[in-house]
């Protein structure tokens, strides 16, 4: 993959009422990163198990900083 330091391909979307608030890809050139609502920021991808952890963390942080009780 073009900007990434391995061979696979991915896109995890965390899509909250329609709106895609979170998503961890590596687009071809543009390499392994993600977007936090509208910020857009380099991610080191260290192997697939740490890719999944990572993601679903950043969900939990996510869901934590909008939750409105």
């Amino acid at each position: 993959m073009s900007g990434s330091l391995h061979d696979y391909k991915y896109w995890l979307a965390f899509v909250v009422e329609g709106a895609c608030v979170l998503r961890y890809d590596n687009a071809a050139g543009k390499g392994d990163h993600r977007h936090w609502d509208q910020t857009e920021e380099r991610y080191v991808s260290t192997d697939i198990d740490r890719l999944v952890a990572d993601f679903f963390n950043d969900v939990s942080r996510w869901r934590d900083e909008h939750s409105h009780n």
